[in-house]
């Protein structure tokens, strides 16, 4: 069976090519959606977004994240978006760069927030993704933890917490695991 289409779209190459043009790639849905929701972002004050690999990779960006109130405040914290070409169906995949002592991120980056898992509806965009990460710092929550550790001093021990947040940004221990500085 000949495919019309294939054939179709080699000849508008082939005369693009002709034409001293180089061949137009065609954006998936997730890079529209993707473009359409990073046109739209209305972020923060305490929020900035760069493209590490450039403004022509739209699907890999990173946001730093600078608290103005709360446990985490004078800090920064990076985290870098990879956003699948089936999104909006599927969430971006979110990691913190930034080691940090927070009770709903591991030591390995990875984020506990529950739209970036099973709560993940394709409604929601990149600048619900975006608030909902500037929420962990203003309210760290110690009922849905991966850093069970820091759960639990977060409830038995807000005074300890905080101290504990303020060591870990500074650049030091807390227990036996050592934090860069990120203030």
């Amino acid at each position: 069976m000949i495919n019309l289409f294939k054939i179709k779209g080699q000849k508008r190459e082939d005369a693009a090519n002709a034409n001293g043009r180089a061949p137009v790639k065609k954006q998936s849905a997730g890079e529209l959606r993707l473009h359409k929701d990073i046109s739209e972002l209305n972020l923060p004050k305490t929020t900035t977004i760069s493209f590490p690999n450039g403004k022509d990779d739209l699907m890999n960006f990173e946001i730093s994240i600078q608290p103005d109130e709360g446990y985490y405040q004078g800090g920064t914290f990076i985290f870098t978006f990879q956003v699948s070409p089936s999104y909006p169906h599927e969430p971006p995949k979110v990691k913190c760069k930034t080691k940090v002592y927070h009770p709903n991120i591991d030591l390995e980056g990875n984020v506990c927030l529950n739209i970036l898992r099973e709560d993940w509806k394709p409604v929601l965009s990149i600048n619900t993704v975006i608030y909902g990460l500037n929420l962990l710092f203003m309210q760290p929550n110690d009922e849905d933890p991966l850093n069970h550790d820091a759960a639990v001093v977060l409830r038995d021990n807000p005074k300890l917490f905080e101290s504990n947040v303020r060591r870990a940004m500074a650049g030091g221990y807390v227990g036996q695991i050592y934090f860069p500085r990120c203030i």
